[in-house]
């Protein structure tokens, strides 16, 4: 059963790459995962068989596939981390993988969106779950990477002021955020730019407030969101599970839109339905459903 007629789809796969093997080859050096001798042997094999350079090295057992790939997103200028690098989660997939099932599908998720709905003049939206443990929070933070990864100007915004997770998954420590802002304590220069990522900016929660609901439905709520995101091309919101509060609904009935998270063998069909009935009664577009399968 669909709850949406706009579901992403997700489809996998790499678009093909023209290497330049030299260049590939300083790279792997300069990451120390391949010496000057095996270079010189990747070269020399390259004269006799039509391979790029990385197939040839990869054949001969000098290197492996995430070598390879993290070579390719420097030389494509694709941010990423290191997958021996602990200064993110490694919920992150997003960030320590720049190839593979999981990257491709939340790429082909960001395409979706920008069509449906960034690219027709949205700048915001809202990632809401069912229930505590949907996935919803991990979702929006690897989207947010992927949109950093393409240029865009990129803010992550904590709303979950009940549980929140995006300082323990960006490795922030939850300093003053969202709740700060909106209270009027901290200005809008609080969002924290993640080094890695130069496009990705993340606003922690901040102190978690006996009343959430009341912070986020007061009038200039509205108004202090659009601060926020005046300097930014696409805004994401993660949000308090519906299961948890209201919170979500409210703050998708103010940006306008938000994209569902499902998660299979675990949501409920009824309170599925019923948390788009919300959405749609307070006059959020539903964009889009995503099934979470982990």
């Amino acid at each position: 059963m669909s709850y949406s007629p706009n579901v992403a789809k997700f489809t996998s796969g790499l678009s093909p790459v023209n290497e330049e093997p030299k260049k590939l080859g300083h790279l792997l050096q300069e990451a120390g995962k391949l010496t000057i001798v095996d270079t010189d042997r990747v070269l020399q094999v390259q004269k006799t068989e039509d391979l790029r350079f990385g197939e040839i090295a990869l054949k001969l057992g000098v290197i492996n596939e995430l070598d390879l790939h993290q070579a390719l997103a420097r030389q494509f200028s694709i941010p990423s981390v290191a997958p021996d690098d602990a200064c993110l989660s490694a919920e992150l997939v997003a960030a320590y993988q720049p190839a593979g099932s999981q990257i491709e599908q939340l790429r082909a998720m960001r395409g979706q969106l920008m069509l449906r709905w960034f690219s027709k003049g949205h700048k915001a939206l809202v990632i809401a779950g069912i229930d505590a443990g949907d996935g919803a929070s991990y979702l929006a933070a690897n989207l947010a990477v992927v949109f950093s990864q393409l240029g865009e100007r990129t803010l992550l915004i904590d709303a979950n002021l009940r549980r929140p997770r995006q300082h323990t998954l960006f490795n922030l420590g939850n300093r003053p955020g969202l709740s700060d802002f909106l209270a009027g304590r901290i200005d809008s220069s609080a969002a924290t730019r993640i080094s890695a990522f130069p496009r990705l900016a993340v606003l922690t929660a901040g102190a978690v407030p006996p009343n959430s609901v009341e912070l986020l439905a007061r009038p200039a709520t509205a108004p202090q969101l659009e601060a926020l995101a005046r300097n930014y091309d696409v805004v994401l919101i993660d949000t308090t599970a519906a299961a948890d509060g209201a919170d979500g609904a409210m703050l998708a009935a103010r940006i306008g839109g938000a994209l569902m998270v499902l998660r299979q063998d675990h949501t409920r069909l009824a309170a599925a339905a019923a948390y788009r009935n919300n959405l749609e009664n307070s006059g959020a577009v539903l964009v889009g459903t995503v099934l979470n399968q982990h």
